[in-house]
């Protein structure tokens, strides 16, 4: 795909969660696709009638094992949070119909205890995880989503 075909490729709706125990400590997953460290939080895609909030309490629950009740939303994005894929990628991940996601966060508290986390799903898409301190979250992430987690850093920094 052309540069310019990919810039005329809209945005995936997408929710992320971030996920935060009571430490003030972020879950990050290591993506089960990749081979070098690409960690990420919790997010995916939004599906036709449902709303972010419900989409997030469903990725959290998809990717993490962590069911609802062990959780409480504290906070949730002002805006809608958009990244592009590298050029490389776009053809190969969603068919190719997308460009990159535009993301609704949301700032989740972590009531359990890590046993309550098993990333071991239907459909795992982490290879191991961890809780990482905020300030180390950005550098642990891929480049490509890092202005992403900094402006989520920036809306819930003091929340945490």
């Amino acid at each position: 795909m052309t540069p310019d075909e990919i810039a005329r490729l809209p945005y995936r709706p997408c929710v992320g969660v971030m996920l935060v125990n009571k430490v003030g400590h972020v879950f990050v997953g290591q993506r089960l696709d990749n081979d070098t460290a690409a960690w990420q939080m919790p997010q995916g895609g939004i599906d036709p009638g449902e709303a972010p909030r419900d989409a997030a309490l469903r990725e959290l629950w998809e990717e993490t094992g962590v069911r609802p009740k062990l959780v409480t939303i504290e906070a949730e994005s002002e805006g809608w949070i958009p990244y592009d894929l590298p050029h490389e990628l776009v053809p190969r991940i969603w068919k190719g119909r997308y460009r990159g996601q535009e993301q609704k966060w949301f700032l989740v508290r972590f009531l359990g205890d890590d046993a309550d986390v098993n990333i071991q799903t239907d459909h795992p898409e982490f290879s191991a995880w961890r809780w990482l301190a905020p300030d180390q979250l950005v550098a642990s992430i891929v480049p490509f989503k890092r202005e992403v987690y900094k402006s989520v850093l920036d809306q819930f920094g003091e929340l945490l």
